[in-house]
């Protein structure tokens, strides 16, 4: 088989590209380790900054977003039963869209097949040769039998256990990683969300999240000790635990229900460098982790694909390699800004076990700066609705 470029993950990030690239012209295959259903029944994050919608609407698949998604004008923070909003209207004239990231990859699945895109399922072994050459390949196994995949470049979409950043010599890329002291137990319910905007609730007992997919669709997390199991915790927990840490108002008014999905998520920061190697380029998940607290995880994965795409649109439209060369270069400055903000988020909201008395107050303050300062709130807006590419 031959391809201009090489895909691997038919995540939300390869299937992006891969659209982005056909609308421009660019031949490309994705790979993909499980099965359609299996990677539509994936539950992640739904905060999308405006950079990503643009992506989505230049791919030709924003049609159902733009009618269905919530658009949020701003945020609410609280810290012990007092809350304030953050208005990202006022302070940037921008905003954030709530639109799930099942709901993007179906778009893209959609968008592809009715293209004839050539989407691989169910691969295994997929190997990557000659990457720092003029001729990389693309090895893997279907139904016993081996495949190759002749292309120009591999574009490496698939997460941080796939095998591309593993290609990469460890000679060569460094890697940087905090892991943080607990994790986050979220719960999907079909239950209407408690508030119009997301919450962000720091307590005394912890970190908790109040977010949502749609209408009758809500999505709730707590932070949790990393030896907890999804398991320990029954939804009557889960509902009391939360009602603890969000504002009296809220927990009043918030609606239960049965969990219709329950895990529990570790929380890192991770980057790889360099994020490219000759013809191998790392997006998302392969080359960085954030916590979860910024919403920031597949807004940093559409932020390589925005550099990636014009990189190589500007290699076979324009024979310039300019983009290609400077594809790391580019997406680690906006990575490192955004690995920034989770780490601040994380750290201003969170309680951590090694807290003293002084770090608690330390926080309590940097809340209360937030809430008075509007400079504060402007840097915390702008880097919610999104930094430019």
């Amino acid at each position: 088989m031959r391809t201009q470029v090489a895909i691997i993950g038919g995540g939300p990030s390869g299937l992006l590209l891969s659209q982005l690239l056909h609308q421009r012209g660019i031949d490309s295959v994705v790979l993909e380790r499980k099965t359609k259903d299996h990677v539509l029944s994936r539950i992640r994050a739904g905060v999308l900054e405006v950079g990503f919608v643009n992506l989505m609407r230049e791919a030709g698949v924003a049609e159902r977003m733009d009618r269905e998604c919530f658009i949020h004008d701003g945020t609410v923070i609280s810290r012990d039963n007092a809350s304030f909003g953050i208005n990202f209207k006022d302070l940037t004239g921008s905003h954030v869209v709530v639109y799930g990231q099942t709901e993007v990859t179906r778009d893209l699945y959609e968008a592809r097949e009715a293209a004839g895109g050539r989407i691989v399922y169910e691969v295994e072994g997929v190997g990557i040769h000659g990457a720092d050459g003029d001729a990389p390949c693309v090895t893997y196994m279907k139904d016993g039998a081996e495949q190759r995949i002749d292309c120009d470049f591999v574009a490496g979409c698939d997460g941080f256990h796939g095998v591309s950043r593993q290609a990469i010599p460890l000679g060569v890329r460094r890697e940087y990683e905090k892991v943080y002291p607990f994790g986050w137990l979220g719960i999907l319910s079909e239950t209407p969300p408690v508030n119009d905007e997301l919450i962000y609730a720091s307590s005394e007992r912890g970190f908790a999240l109040c977010s949502m997919r749609n209408e009758k669709l809500s999505r709730y997390y707590i932070q949790c000790s990393l030896s907890d199991s999804p398991e320990e915790w029954s939804d009557a927990a889960f509902w009391e635990e939360l009602k603890r840490r969000i504002p009296e108002e809220a927990a009043e008014r918030l609606v239960t229900g049965p969990s219709i999905e329950k895990s529990i998520a570790p929380l890192r920061s991770f980057v790889t460098e360099p994020m490219r190697w000759g013809r191998l380029f790392l997006c998302g998940d392969a080359a960085h982790i954030v916590p979860p607290t910024g919403a920031k995880g597949l807004n940093t994965a559409a932020s390589d694909i925005h550099y990636l795409y014009h990189g190589l649109v500007q290699h076979y439209h324009d024979r310039d390699d300019e983009g290609i060369e400077r594809y790391s270069e580019r997406a680690l400055a906006r990575i490192w800004k955004a690995e920034r903000f989770s780490w601040w988020m994380t750290t201003l909201l969170h309680r951590f076990p090694d807290q003293s008395a002084f770090d608690r107050r330390i926080q309590a303050a940097e809340v209360a700066f937030l809430r008075d300062n509007r400079a504060a709130q402007t840097v915390l807006a702008e880097n919610y609705v999104g930094l430019p590419y």
